[in-house]
């Protein structure tokens, strides 16, 4: 019997579940750190120079029509969709007369608005400004930067380009040293919409810290992550946001040292 059909025919479906993101990818998490400070020590980081031009070399094949995708600088011939993302932001567009402005935070060199561009077509008008790390805003004025599609250096310098009526966090929050300091910066906004997606959530009853590990094929690197608390993370939002959905993602869901953890998002409306 072949080790998949065996697979399938006795192993729970959660665990084959658990395992659908790590295969193929390759991509596991480890330990159980006492703080960032420490996990980043084990960890190479993810400001490397060779992580911008993996990113960067692939956003120029979509930008040339060789691919028509990029996440974590692998390229598709089909655009994965979030529906849930996309759903919220044309929910935000025709509540403000059919205009989207968006400020995506840890957004690379446009990932996102690439895979959504296509159904944003009907809004009239569509503003994206992506917040990053200096060395991947440098990148993005130089050789992606739009009318539509702007890259700035902080939270300020966007918003005062723009008031966006959305801020886009997919697959950020878990890599900051600091996310609830961002989040409650966001929150002083008060910025319309919150749009979470791929972020890992558990039922722990607090934050892990442990070590994303990428494999060579993807870009070899290793950086801190954190598993986040579901509840307590929920109870930050309370009395600023209200909870319209929350959503299971499209990386799955993995373990490491025995937590179990799903990444999916949520989207969160000015209370």
């Amino acid at each position: 019997m072949q080790v998949k059909t065996f697979a399938k025919k006795w192993l729970p479906p959660a665990f084959l579940e658990s395992l659908k993101p790590l295969h193929g990818r390759a991509i596991y998490f480890s330990g159980d750190y006492a703080d960032w400070a420490t996990a980043s020590a084990h960890a190479n980081g993810y400001d490397s120079a060779l992580i911008l031009e993996r990113v960067r070399q692939a956003m120029f094949r979509v930008k040339s029509g060789e691919a028509v995708y990029e996440r974590d600088s692998v390229v598709f011939d089909k655009v994965q969709h979030s529906f849930p993302v996309l759903a919220a932001l044309l929910r935000a567009a025709l509540e403000n007369g059919n205009r989207l402005t968006v400020l995506d935070f840890g957004g690379s060199l446009g990932s996102s608005y690439f895979q959504c561009r296509n159904f944003l077509s009907v809004v009239s008008s569509l503003q994206w400004g992506v917040v990053e790390q200096e060395h991947f805003v440098r990148c993005g004025k130089a050789d992606f930067e739009t009318e539509q599609l702007r890259f700035f250096f902080t939270i300020a310098e966007c918003m005062a380009h723009a008031l966006p009526n959305v801020v886009l966090l997919s697959s950020v929050l878990q890599y900051l040293p600091q996310p609830n300091k961002v989040l409650d910066n966001l929150i002083a906004e008060r910025i319309q919409y919150v749009v979470i997606d791929r972020t890992p959530f558990s039922d722990a009853s607090v934050d892990r810290i442990t070590i994303q590990h990428v494999p060579p094929s993807i870009y070899p690197a290793s950086y801190p992550c954190r598993i986040f608390s579901r509840q307590s993370f929920l109870d930050r939002l309370q009395g600023h946001y209200d909870v319209i959905t929350q959503f299971d993602s499209n990386d799955g869901r993995a373990s490491v040292k025995g937590l179990e953890f799903a990444f999916g998002g949520m989207i969160l409306r000015k209370t």
